[in-house]
């Protein structure tokens, strides 16, 4: 939303808030736009990046209180990143 939001006032186009922020998402519109959120290669990348992330620390073994906090923190980034998906 904060790229769209950039893209429309440098286009000079942003005069409110954005259509998106002012009406409620209905479940029927949920799919399509869910797909569009996914579908962008900025989300893609954090995903796969994440999930990269948390496959190296299981691969690598948790043996110490910095491998766990590793493994949080790609975990919270994975979350994060599906909860910008609704």
């Amino acid at each position: 939303m904060l790229t769209e939001n950039a893209e429309r006032v440098s286009e000079g186009v942003l005069t409110g808030p954005s259509r998106a922020a002012a009406e409620p998402e209905t479940s029927s519109d949920a799919g399509p736009h869910r797909f569009e959120k996914v579908a962008h290669i900025e989300w893609l990348g954090q995903t796969i990046a994440s999930l990269c992330w948390i496959g190296s620390v299981l691969a690598y073994g948790l043996d110490s209180g910095g491998d766990w906090l590793q493994l949080f923190a790609a975990s919270s980034w994975l979350v994060a990143n599906i909860a910008a998906a609704r």
